[in-house]
């Protein structure tokens, strides 16, 4: 008999249970997770599928369904330990087991019901917004994108746990395990803080302040100085027209052609005056004012029927199609005036330079208003402020009612302000009760009237007083209308009745709504005209026919006017 080793093959199902076992990386990675970490975090990126006020694309959904995500592991992590901190008994394996297994199938399923609506409940939005439907989400997509952002935060929160362990055990056994947590967790919040503030914040701002101003330095080839030697940014201008920065040469440029008006309006014309001071014309906002207010005087700004005080936002943009309004309205017999107070986007410059805005507005406003109440009253035009956006948040805060009220200006037009605005949220919160948020009626409307893309808070035939103030904004305008709030209560413009651009199958969650609506912030500016943060030229007119009250207009003239306008109302988004 043959002592020869027998030569056996090695079993298939074996060799394949080998090879296609995942790598031990992924074998610890898995094993460490929080099954109620999974289980909430699960239910929170379904719910972030849901509808809110903006519609998404897939990047974006990817990125909200990430947080909510993260959001929910940490929730559910975070219940898990207070738990065992309380030393509350746990279920004894086998009913742990079997719950955790039927809680798991009821968050997948709630998961795939989710994804199987998520078009559906896009497209309920996109439909108020006249867009086109999506057939799909990308769901797979929108998977892998939420996992890896899930991944990266996992991976910051398990760095600093580990911090934090490294740091009990420094303290040594000679502090009580508890205060040693305490001091830990104070030690690596305060670095982590200080890290994230004073290195990674402040580098970004850096290269975003370096970037920005590059671009607001640049000449554009399209801006050509102007010919008229008169305008400002001209060879007899006091400002020169290089520091006049990006937004403000675009802005001057942009002044509404005598002749354009003159043919849409069959009346004769004047040439609107825009004057504009930049960053680089004057170094203090003091400085910069005064040299508003000569050249105000310079190009006879006072001797117009109509003098507008236009505080930009954070870049120094001023949406054109607000001022080319107004100069069609009153047949180019309008001035308009605007000092730059940063060169960052809008957001950046809330968080950088808070209050810098509503200092220049303040120091133009008092500039130009001592100037005008020295004028007689029937040789000085009528003076009105307007603002957009972080514009009229600065510019609602550059005048105090107690200061003008024995000499009122003439009005204001308020355009989409942010939720940070204190005077729109009070005027708000003062409502009529039985008005909406969205559109709330403040005392008679004497005074101050909101309006959005359909009606006014007050009929047209409501008097007005000598002071007329007029908020224009949207219901689907997540600048306006986020809560900080709404990560634990439910914000009062989702009560019915509801705004009608905004979606009947939005519902509030806890935490999830939040993040939902600080995602849309990200996107406000990408709207259809007429939506979100985006304002429509025809809004524009219906605004300041309420608060300027132009002579000479019929419906037929009006509707002329919207129409032309309405050619050019792409160009009215801030980029």
């Amino acid at each position: 008999m043959s002592n020869q080793p027998i030569e056996t093959s090695p079993d298939p199902s074996l060799r394949e249970r080998v090879t296609s076992a995942p790598p031990e990386w992924f074998r610890r990675f898995r094993s460490s997770l929080s099954i109620p970490g999974l289980l909430v975090g699960t239910l929170f990126f379904a719910i972030s599928l849901t509808p809110s006020l903006l519609p998404r694309g897939w990047v974006m959904q990817g990125i909200l369904s990430g947080l909510c995500l993260s959001a929910g592991y940490g929730l559910g992590v975070g219940y898990r330990w207070v738990w065992g901190y309380l030393e509350l008994p746990f279920p004894r394996d086998r009913v742990r087991r079997w719950g955790l297994w039927i809680a798991a199938g009821i968050c997948v399923l709630v998961a795939i019901g989710f994804l199987w609506q998520a078009s559906s409940w896009q497209n309920s939005v996109r439909g108020l917004m006249e867009l086109e439907p999506v057939e799909g989400t990308r769901p797979v997509q929108v998977g892998l994108l939420a996992f890896v952002l899930f991944s990266v935060i996992l991976g910051i929160a398990r760095l600093l746990h580990s911090a934090h362990r490294f740091m009990v055990r420094r303290l040594g056994s000679g502090v009580p395990r508890r205060v040693a947590n305490v001091l830990s967790l104070l030690l690596v919040v305060t670095a982590s803080w200080a890290i994230l503030d004073g290195v990674v914040f402040q580098q970004m701002l850096r290269f975003a302040d370096d970037t920005f101003e590059r671009i607001d330095a640049g000449v554009e080839a399209e801006t050509a100085a102007p010919t008229n030697p008169d305008w400002t940014g001209g060879a007899a201008s006091l400002v020169a027209w290089e520091d006049l920065g990006r937004r403000g040469r675009e802005f001057v440029a942009g002044t509404t052609p005598a002749a354009s008006i003159a043919e849409l309006t069959d009346r004769e014309a004047m040439e609107p005056v825009r004057i504009y001071i930049g960053l680089n014309a004057a170094e203090t906002p003091g400085e910069r004012a005064e040299l508003a207010l000569a050249e105000l005087e310079r190009r006879g700004a006072f001797d117009r029927a109509v003098l507008a005080i236009v505080v930009p936002t954070g870049t120094g943009w001023v949406d054109p199609a607000a001022l080319s309004t107004l100069e069609y309205l009153h047949d180019g017999d309008v001035a308009s005036v605007a000092i730059q107070y940063s060169y960052l986007p809008s957001w950046l410059t809330l968080l950088s330079e808070p209050q810098y805005g509503a200092e220049t507005a303040h120091a133009l406003f008092d500039a130009v208003y001592g100037h005008w109440t020295g004028l007689p009253d029937e040789a000085r035009p009528d003076l009105y402020l307007h603002g957009v956006s972080l514009g009229a948040h600065n510019s609602q805060l550059s005048s105090d009612l107690y200061d003008v009220i024995a000499d009122p200006f003439a009005g204001a037009l308020w355009v989409g302000p942010p939720f940070r605005s204190e005077t729109w949220r009070d005027l708000t919160l003062q409502r009529d009760p039985a008005s909406p948020p969205w559109l709330p009626r403040f005392r008679d409307g004497s005074v101050v009237r909101f309006m959005n893309q359909w009606e006014t808070s007050h009929p047209s035939g409501t008097p007005w007083s000598p002071l007329r103030i007029m908020y224009l904004q949207y219901a689907s305008d997540p600048i306006t209308f986020f809560e900080p709030q709404a990560f634990y209560r439910p914000p009062e413009w989702l009560d019915d009745p509801r705004a009608p651009d905004v979606s009947e199958r939005l519902r509030w969650y806890p935490i999830v709504t939040a993040l939902q609506l600080l995602g849309d912030l990200a996107i406000a500016d990408g709207s259809p005209p007429g939506y979100g943060h985006v304002f429509a030229a025809e809004h524009y007119v219906d605004a300041w026919l309420a608060v300027t009250d132009p002579e000479g207009w019929t419906a037929s003239d009006i509707q002329r006017l919207k129409d032309h306008l309405a050619e050019a109302d792409g160009d009215s988004e801030e980029p």
